[in-house]
Order: C-alpha cells, then sequence, then structure tokens
C-alpha cells in the first residue's frame, strides 16, 4: 500500500471528486426544500440529505489531509 500520494493518484482524485458531488449536492438542496414548503416531512428528508452530503464532503477532506499530509505528495503518479 503507498504512503505517499500524489495528487494525479485515483485515491486522490476519487476522493476530490466525491467531495465536489457532495459540496454541489448540498447546496441544491436548499432550492429542493423551498420547492417542498408546506410539506415538512419532505423539507425534513431534503434537509437530512443535505447534511448527509456536508458530513461526506467534510470527511473527504478529513482524508486528504491524511493522504497528502507533511509534504508526503510524490512527485510521481
Amino acid at each position: 500500500m503507498a504512503t505517499h500520494h500524489s495528487p494525479a493518484d485515483d485515491i486522490v482524485y476519487d476522493l476530490v471528486s466525491v467531495q465536489y458531488h457532495a459540496l454541489q449536492a448540498a447546496q441544491s438542496y436548499d432550492s429542493y426544500v423551498a420547492d417542498a414548503e408546506g410539506h415538512d416531512d419532505v423539507q425534513a428528508f431534503f434537509r437530512q440529505c443535505a447534511e448527509q452530503d456536508a458530513e461526506r464532503a467534510r470527511t473527504c477532506h478529513q482524508l486528504l489531509g491524511q493522504l497528502t499530509a507533511g509534504g508526503g505528495l510524490s512527485p510521481e503518479s
């Protein structure tokens, strides 16, 4: 198992991709909540989804930091 990862490594790219899509989705939920006005159960569901995506993005951020911390970036991909 590799201990140093470059930004071009699949694992780094994959985490960045998941983080990006989670953050993008989390932004969309505000309009979904507004669209569900008058439907408290649906609004609660959308808020729950937003929090799950926000947590997913935070976890990706932490994992990326661990993989690339301390100058541990390898010059090779």
